[in-house]
């Protein structure tokens, strides 16, 4: 293979890189405004959000048609290929990502009259800033090829997730004490379930990182302490 097509082909690899890194970037900033539209209430905020998901579902499209002619032009091997592979993959978790941050945005416009946001929303608002860490950090360790990194956002997933229980639970009980509340505390039981399955596309794609850097997936079984049994919201 001679020189310029070597350099050629490291472009068209920097190049996929760079998308999946933009749409990372895009995926950290709806959940970051989805959330803080709901505690705010602000739900022209929440609007822009849902606006912004057709950009991120436009780069995942543009990723996986770069990957395809890449594994098609270049038959790329080895740490190439994985890393191309990868790409795809993270960039679908990616995608979801944008999907559960729009149904935060959405549950925050279908919410009727005024609640407390300070009372309900403080616990969704600490599970996301977990959420986002994950996030931030995992496309950092995309970003440097570190598998170790990853594998650090990998074993925190449980932190999500027994927050989000422990969210489930104390909702529960508002729902309880004060049927008045139920219809907002429903609504924000979905938010919070949205917000731990972001933190699940976070350990996938720790996981697809620590593939690319090493050859190898985890093989151990990620443990789940979602006692709930709540869905999240269907993806439109």
């Amino acid at each position: 293979m001679s020189q310029h097509t070597v350099s050629s082909f490291d472009e068209e690899l920097k190049e996929v890189a760079g998308r999946v890194s933009e749409m990372g970037g895009l995926a950290e900033m709806m959940l970051n405004d989805s959330v803080q539209a709901l505690v705010r209430m602000d739900k022209e905020l929440a609007r822009r959000v849902i606006a912004q998901d057709k950009r991120v579902d436009a780069l995942q499209f543009e990723i996986e048609e770069q990957a395809i002619l890449i594994i098609a032009r270049r038959q790329p091997v080895a740490s190439d290929l994985r890393d191309v592979i990868s790409a795809m993959r993270i960039s679908n978790d990616l995608e979801r990502v944008g999907d559960l941050a729009k149904n935060v945005a959405k549950r925050v416009i279908a919410i009727e009259g005024t609640f407390d946001s300070k009372k309900f929303a403080l616990g969704v608002e600490h599970m996301t800033e977990l959420a986002q860490s994950q996030l931030k950090d995992v496309l950092d360790a995309y970003a440097g090829r570190d598998g170790v990194a990853a594998a650090s956002v990998r074993d925190r997933d449980d932190e999500v997730d027994a927050l989000y229980t422990s969210i489930f639970r104390e909702l529960l009980t508002y729902m309880m004490e004060d049927p008045r509340q139920i219809s907002v505390c429903a609504h924000l039981l979905f938010c919070a379930k949205n917000i731990e399955r972001i933190g699940d596309h976070a350990t996938n794609i720790a996981e697809n990182v620590m593939y690319m850097s090493t050859g190898v997936l985890p093989t151990d079984e990620r443990q789940k302490v979602d006692e709930t049994g709540i869905e999240t919201d269907a993806a439109s």
